[in-house]
């Protein structure tokens, strides 16, 4: 067995029994505190650039975020007919909000982070992720997405995405029916919900509670997009998606070939590809 030389971060996936190991380009952190909310850590890594650390989970890098912001934003609003109220909750680093407002159509995109300390070190670690902050069509509110949510008015957003943590501490009601009831309630016709929903390698428990939640909440239709996360356990990620009154059946395939921005990772065969399910997946999520 090699030794590792040099420092290192390691992130331990006890369910997984599994651990992912960073090397780090110098030893001392750039930045670390304890907020209301959470610890955050920042570190500087050889390969992957600046890493940020909340709670001990890695929750992005330089090298990988954009796979995920990409599918977090991009599959739902190319799957929504006319997306142009959007409602983000968390996503404190402001990659997906970017992501977001590439699309032209998008008329406002509020994100409600609970923790601005998140937002704060981006905009000074992670600048590129925050460069669309100032867009006039952001509106950043520093709160409680749980009660933004209930407190929303009926029909007020076409598209929720939720950026979170995992489903422990701060993020755990965001896991729930009964902000899924409200998440309902907030949408317009034919309006869409999509969530980061950990890795069906390891968290298939999470997923098929999403999808039974989701369903039991009064969403008419539910899908998973797959795709890789280097930097997450197991490398495997997933967002989910519901709709409230239609199928999730096609999507703006035209729209995403004449996307008026660039990708790295997203197009229309990714776009397909990512609802494939593997079969265990498959038979799990029949078996509700």
């Amino acid at each position: 067995m090699r030794t590792l030389e040099g420092p290192w971060f390691t992130e331990v996936c006890e369910e997984g029994g599994s651990a992912l190991s960073l090397r780090l380009a110098r030893a001392e952190k750039l930045h670390e505190e304890q907020t209301p909310f959470q610890r955050i850590e920042i570190y500087e890594t050889e390969f992957f650039g600046t890493l940020m650390v909340i709670d001990g989970f890695v929750m992005l890098t330089d090298r990988d975020n954009f796979i995920y912001h990409e599918m977090l934003a991009h599959p739902v609003l190319y799957t929504h007919p006319d997306p142009r109220r959007v409602l983000i909750i968390g996503g404190g680093d402001c990659g997906t909000l970017r992501e977001v407002l590439k699309h032209p159509e998008v008329a406002s995109a509020t994100q409600v982070e609970i923790d601005e300390r998140v937002t704060r070190l981006a905009e000074r670690y992670f600048p590129e992720l925050t460069a669309s902050n100032g867009d006039p069509r952001a509106r950043l509110e520093f709160a409680d997405g749980i009660q933004w949510v209930k407190d929303a008015g009926p029909a007020s957003y076409d598209v929720i995405i939720v950026d979170s943590t995992d489903p422990i501490g701060p993020a755990e009601g965001l896991f729930s029916e009964p902000f899924y009831r409200d998440c309902l309630r907030a949408l317009g016709p034919h309006g869409l919900i999509v969530q980061q929903s950990e890795s069906p390698m390891y968290h298939m428990d999470i997923l098929t509670g999403m999808h039974r939640a989701l369903r039991a909440a009064g969403f008419l239709d539910v899908a998973t997009l797959h795709f890789p996360q280097p930097t997450y356990p197991s490398g495997w990620w997933t967002a989910t998606m519901a709709c409230k009154d239609m199928p999730i059946a096609g999507f703006r395939e035209g729209a995403v070939e004449s996307r008026p921005f660039e990708t790295r990772y997203y197009n229309s065969a990714v776009h397909r590809a990512a609802l494939a399910a593997p079969e265990f997946f498959r038979k799990a999520i029949l078996a509700l």
